[in-house]
């Protein structure tokens, strides 16, 4: 729900994008280091333990925050038409390419039929194997996926410091709470 009314985002909004920015980063990094782990490295079962569990919970937090968006205003976008729709193209990417690292995630863990213990909490049941190679296929969809992901976000980011210091309008302040 897009309103010129609001001048910032919410606090929750903003809370949210700063948090799955930090979580997204960091899950992508622990995921490039978690492959190179040998069957004797004390993190061979731990790391993936917390990937998956942080994934589940980062899918649920992202459901939040796509229903937190449909339903609260938001500051009306800035800049050129251009530019506005090349903004709504790149958030939905952003968001597509989130949903094909869950559910590519998601059919890498269970392929075995197990389902993914979210910290001990709960646990997610598994499918089972759907496809001949399913964690193989799945694994290659997810490393590009999150590649992906990772170069829209940088381009998010720059383009919202283009904003900042070239265009000097207030695109990066609204997400700071900090617009005029």
């Amino acid at each position: 729900m897009e309103t010129s009314a609001s001048k910032n985002y919410n606090v929750i909004a903003r809370l949210l994008h700063w948090l799955s920015a930090i979580v997204i980063i960091a899950m992508f990094a622990a995921g490039l280091w978690m492959v190179d782990l040998s069957y004797y490295s004390e993190w061979y079962r731990t790391a993936p333990h917390w990937h998956k569990s942080t994934g589940v919970l980062l899918a649920a937090l992202t459901l939040f925050r796509l229903i937190w968006k449909w339903l609260t205003p938001t500051p009306a976008m800035e800049g050129k038409p251009l530019e506005q729709m090349a903004a709504k193209i790149g958030h939905r990417l952003l968001y597509t390419a989130l949903a094909v690292i869950f559910i590519s995630g998601y059919l890498i863990s269970t392929s075995d039929g197990r389902g993914i213990e979210v910290f001990d909490w709960f646990i997610i049941p598994g499918g089972g194997e759907w496809f001949a190679q399913q964690s193989d296929i799945a694994g290659e969809v997810h490393f590009y996926a999150a590649w992906s992901l990772i170069i829209m976000a940088a381009g998010h980011a720059i383009a919202a410091l283009k904003h900042h210091f070239i265009n000097k309008d207030n695109t990066l302040k609204k997400m700071l709470g900090a617009s005029k």
